[in-house]
């Protein structure tokens, strides 16, 4: 009866574990190395469930238009999105890196009026202003020093750069990824294919509907792990010392891979795990947030 409800819910919930699970692993090995690790993870479960559901290792029936809005998806969502958020982790914490995360829902809802000429109702505009009001309350703080009056980020501005491009990316390329999938279903129309119908040669028969979501994922992680792996070459001194190291840290590992299945028992919150004291203000303004990102399915 409340199905939907308790999916978003399990999400949700899985997110938060998620998010402490990357904390400690981006900390502990680094954020190129450990998104590099989770990519690999991510795209070797991916390919089991594309062989299980389409009785292929690989997007079937995806064509060029697909793959390029999703690569490009894969590019914004993942390589910089992802990147950025393992930095905000690093910086601010999970705490207040998935409280910028709000942030994706009116980025969503600004790039899809502009590349899909999506609608924007006022409740929206409502809901921009009520996420930033949210953010804003509890990243401020009042200066207790004589000579500085005035409000000032209580935290380092490069975690809130960090973690403010990161639901921003989130968002953007959710958009892409509405895009690609467009493309997508208009490929399989074209070869007579139905949402209800069943991939020959599956072992495990699904619905189209539910096959292509993987099918699309897929994609954006196989220009996530590519992205990944050469920043990590480039950008990073002795970049394969630096992933032999981390693959043999064995607490660091187990981090990557709760991250990469989004953990289902969760059983411990982020004040209990990294001692942390969540003031009222803080509670408050992630409140405030949330319920402005509601405002956008009202």
């Amino acid at each position: 009866m409340f199905l939907g409800e308790l999916i978003s819910l399990f999400v949700a919930l899985s997110w938060t574990a998620t998010a402490l699970f990357a904390e400690v692993g981006s900390k502990r090995m680094g954020s190129l190395p450990f998104n590099t690790i989770r990519m690999t993870m991510s795209l070797c479960f991916l390919v089991l469930t594309l062989w299980l559901v389409m009785g292929v290792p690989y997007p079937r029936y995806a064509d060029g238009g697909t793959w390029g809005w999703l690569l490009l998806s894969g590019v914004v969502g993942y390589v910089i999105g992802d990147y950025c958020l393992m930095q905000g982790y690093i910086h601010i914490g999970s705490r207040f890196g998935q409280l910028f995360m709000t942030l994706s829902a009116p980025t969503a809802a600004l790039t899809g009026r502009i590349l899909l000429g999506e609608q924007m109702r006022p409740i929206a505009i409502l809901g921009m202003v009520v996420t930033l009001s949210g953010i804003a309350l509890s990243i401020l703080s009042k200066s207790d020093d004589s000579e500085h009056h005035g409000l000032h980020f209580k935290l380092p501005a490069k975690g809130i750069f960090f973690a403010a491009m990161a639901g921003i990316c989130q968002g953007f390329g959710l958009v892409l990824s509405k895009m690609g999938l467009q493309h997508y279903d208009a490929a399989l129309t074209a070869l007579n294919i139905s949402q209800d119908a069943v991939f020959e040669g599956a072992l495990l028969p699904l619905p189209v509907s539910i096959c292509v979501p993987f099918a699309a994922t897929t994609i954006r992680a196989y220009i996530g792990l590519a992205g990944f792996f050469l920043s990590l070459m480039l950008f990073s001194k002795d970049g394969l010392a630096k992933l032999r190291s981390a693959v043999r840290d064995r607490k660091a590992m187990w981090c990557v891979f709760a991250s990469t299945i989004f953990g289902p028992f969760i059983g411990v919150t982020a004040a209990i795990l990294f001692h942390q004291k969540v003031t009222v203000r803080e509670v408050i303004g992630a409140v405030i947030s949330v319920v402005g990102v509601c405002l956008f399915f009202v």
